[in-house]
């Protein structure tokens, strides 16, 4: 659904402004150099920290412009948001998830990737984070410039294990959790898109096809948003706020069963508020979903804010922590400081370079309206919340991008599915019959089988006598093996996530031997 940019989506994705956004991304970290500088200057070499510190502002300023997009994405796409509005939107509540509910102690190893036992020193440890954060942050930009979202997670596994390995040797890693990374690979994309056409299906089926689409809305409607208030009260319980509190999966249910009944009573009272004007038609059905987007966009980015962030501040805690206390660690306690250049990186990050990879995901894969962003919206909540609870490593990223390219592979097989029944129907027509089936054909790109062949029995009726050539038929047949899924992005973003771990473990290797190198001396 295409809309007309504004003044604050030209500045934030033109290429005139781009040397402006590269020198406010400059300055923060140039602020953050001075800032930790100035707090760090009793510590030993305080110098590395300021340089970590910088290190990991670049890092959290690239999951902002690099992860962040497929929060708000399919919302900027469908329409429900212009791309200005989510940016500040997703920029407030990837903050606030980082800041309120980030933790107080994070895990440095991300994963237990590595052994850090098997390391010589303290200093090889503080080596070792430094490599691995700035080989991530690196990767990310490089794939954020390409236009590919990659994991970002997998980006940070990627830097510990290379730097690991320089550090301490093959036997370091650990390759059963390794493994287990591999497998997400496939399974976060096939779970999240499975789950997203299955759920388009099925709104076509009980909405979208029905004859009058106003009654099947407001009866299944308020189900399927309330089906959503679960999965993501539900997520939020059991991702977003696991750091602050602490449930179980049963516990985490009801809260998202208690929010699904509210949702449910609204719903139901907007619909039928809305019943009486609203179009009997697909696009009359979208705009019941602009809401539950809106939503569903400040839910996963508070969601990502909290879980993410980690893989900008762990290191950097990690590193603190270690020069502080002169040993390795594997788990770290986080200032306030670390916080804050975690929470400021991410919104940074995602003010002045998320909108190109907003845009890649909201519109370039596959034509996106709100009906199809709320399936990639559920999807991605139900697909985390099933993981982990099967206890498989899964990206986030990898969800909503495989949430994508599923609605869209649908729709390429219900279009290419329309046309043979189709033509079907015509074929079993005499020349004088077929001229008569024009004034449903001038609209089968909106109609489902069923109202083709309503329509056919209306032409035959009334008799109408428009031709229909054999050159019409075969353009016909061509229309519909558009595709509806861009293959070059498909083919790069897939490249892209297959190479992550071994491209951000590479880098972080050289750089150990260059951090290692230069601090010997």
């Amino acid at each position: 659904m295409a809309q007309t940019n504004s003044f604050l989506d030209n500045l934030l994705t033109s290429s005139a402004t781009e040397r402006y956004r590269i020198g406010l991304s400059l300055l923060f970290l140039l602020g953050v150099f001075l800032a930790v500088g100035h707090l760090g200057s009793g510590l030993p070499n305080s110098m590395l920290l300021m340089a970590a510190a910088v290190i990991g502002g670049y890092m959290a300023i690239n999951i902002g412009a690099n992860d962040v997009a497929n929060n708000v994405g399919p919302a900027v796409g469908s329409g429900a948001l212009s791309l200005g509005a989510a940016v500040l939107l997703a920029a407030v509540f990837e903050a606030s998830g980082a800041l309120i509910a980030g933790g107080d102690v994070v895990s440095t190893i991300k994963g237990g990737i590595i052994v850090p036992e098997r390391l010589a020193s303290p200093e090889s440890f503080v080596w070792l984070m430094t490599a691995a954060l700035l080989a991530g942050a690196l990767w990310l930009n490089l794939a954020t410039w390409m236009g590919a979202p990659v994991s970002t997670t997998h980006s940070i596994v990627g830097g510990v294990l290379g730097a690991g390995i320089a550090a301490g040797g093959w036997d370091i890693a650990n390759w059963f959790v390794m493994g287990k990374i591999v497998a997400s690979w496939v399974i976060s994309p096939v779970l999240g898109g499975v789950l997203a056409a299955l759920f388009l299906f099925l709104i076509k089926k009980t909405v979208l096809y029905r004859a009058n689409v106003i009654p099947a809305a407001r009866t299944f409607v308020p189900w399927l948003v309330a089906i959503m208030a679960w999965a993501f009260g539900t997520y939020l319980m059991v991702k977003g706020v696991k750091k602050v509190i602490k449930v179980d999966f049963l516990e985490a249910s009801l809260v998202g069963l208690g929010v699904a009944a509210l949702a449910l009573l609204v719903m139901r009272a907007l619909v039928v508020r809305r019943a009486a004007t609203m179009e009997n038609s697909a696009s009359g059905v979208n705009t019941l979903f602009t809401w539950p987007l809106i939503f569903a966009a400040a839910l996963l980015s508070f969601a990502h804010g909290a879980n993410d962030v980690a893989n900008a501040i762990g290191p950097l805690a990690a590193i603190n922590d270690a020069l502080s206390s002169g040993g390795v660690i594997t788990s770290a306690s986080i200032p306030t400081w670390v916080m804050l250049v975690g929470a400021l990186g991410l919104s940074v990050g995602l003010m002045l370079f998320g909108p190109r990879l907003i845009k890649t995901v909201g519109s370039e894969i596959t034509e996106l309206d709100k009906t199809r962003a709320f399936c990639i919206a559920l999807s991605a909540a139900l697909t985390v919340i099933i993981a982990s609870q099967l206890g498989l490593p899964v990206s986030s990223t990898h969800i909503a991008i495989g949430g994508v390219f599923g609605v869209g592979f649908l729709r390429e097989y219900l279009k290419s599915n329309y046309a043979s029944q189709l033509h079907s129907i015509i074929e079993n027509h005499d020349a004088s019959e077929r001229a008569r089936l024009q004034p449903f054909l001038d609209n089968f790109r909106d109609a489902s089988v069923e109202e083709m062949e309503g329509l056919l029995k209306k032409a035959r009726k009334h008799k109408q006598e428009v031709p229909l050539s054999k050159a019409e038929r075969k353009r016909l047949k061509k229309i519909y093996r558009e595709e509806l899924v861009k293959r070059s992005h498909l083919t790069r973003i897939i490249a892209a996530w297959v190479i992550t771990v071994p491209a951000s473990a590479s880098m972080a290797a050289l750089l150990f031997f260059t951090i290692r190198g230069l601090l010997m001396q």
